[in-house]
């Protein structure tokens, strides 16, 4: 009778960790879909949350920059120009919240299970996106209330969207890694996100900004992300500027290598200091 010997690979964690990625991709799944339905059994109004919160901060931009500042928006309606803006920002900011605890919240699987940790803030940028095409849809009312018909342009969104999913993991990986070395990042989070959303052109349009400080201002990597947005939803009543939406995506790919690289290298110690 032939024996089972059982074989403990040293470093297993570092030699097959991508492959080890796709191997443990049902567990993403799985995290996902928890995630979801915690999410909208414990709101009182479930689903329609991730309608007012944008539906609300469209009609005070609308009404603060629209119709008090009477900035530009062209030819297209202002609350679409805001609108067109909320989507790519809302979904970056519920990324960032969500995954910048998602280490501390999965505690306990992480210190007695082996998997690439970097299923759990992947995870809850997903829970994001769910976000995102629940607000699509009131987009889509918004152009039928102000009868907008979009250009061909907008077939490009799920390349633009992709475009925002980098940039939220980006910040999600190393946010989500200090957070577990530095519990503080919990409460610097909700500032960055609000701060981030007076500094981006989400209530206004970035062309707006003096041009000689158009590619200074496109060092914030979601100025390429909501100008990529406006021009696919808008079409020519929005302009990309193309050096700063270089820049921005050229950022965003740093911010990403540089979160893996950051995230991986404090991985080995999650479980010891969660």
């Amino acid at each position: 009778m032939s024996e089972h010997q059982l074989v403990i690979e040293a470093g297993r964690g570092e030699k097959h960790y991508w492959r080890d990625l796709w191997r443990f991709r049902e567990l993403l799944y799985f995290l996902s879909w928890r995630d979801i339905l915690v999410r909208y059994k414990q709101t009182v109004i479930g689903v329609a949350w991730s309608v007012i919160r944008p539906v609300l901060t469209m009609i005070v931009f609308t009404v603060i920059f629209g119709k008090l500042a009477k900035f530009p928006s062209g030819n297209a309606p202002y609350a679409i120009l805001v609108y067109a803006a909320m989507l790519p920002w809302q979904f970056f900011a519920n990324a960032l919240s969500e995954s910048s605890n998602s280490l501390i919240s999965n505690s306990n699987m992480i210190s007695k299970v082996y998997f690439p940790r970097l299923i759990v803030p992947c995870s809850a940028v997903i829970v994001s996106l769910v976000d995102f095409l629940i607000s699509f849809v009131v987009l889509v009312v918004l152009m039928a209330w102000y009868r907008f018909l979009p250009s061909w342009q907008i077939l490009l969104v799920p390349l633009f969207l992709f475009q925002a999913l980098v940039a939220a993991l980006g910040f999600s990986l190393w946010l989500s890694a200090l957070n577990v070395k530095y519990r503080d990042f919990r409460y610097i989070v909700p500032f960055i996100v609000q701060f981030g959303l007076y500094v981006s052109p989400v209530g206004f349009s970035s062309s707006v900004v003096p041009e000689k400080w158009r590619l200074l201002y496109s060092l914030n990597p979601m100025v390429g992300v909501i100008d990529g947005f406006r021009w696919a939803i808008l079409g020519g009543d929005a302009q990309i500027y193309w050096p700063g939406f270089l820049l921005s995506n050229g950022l965003m790919l740093l911010i990403l290598g540089g979160g893996v690289w950051y995230f991986r290298k404090t991985e080995r110690i999650f479980a010891d200091i969660i």
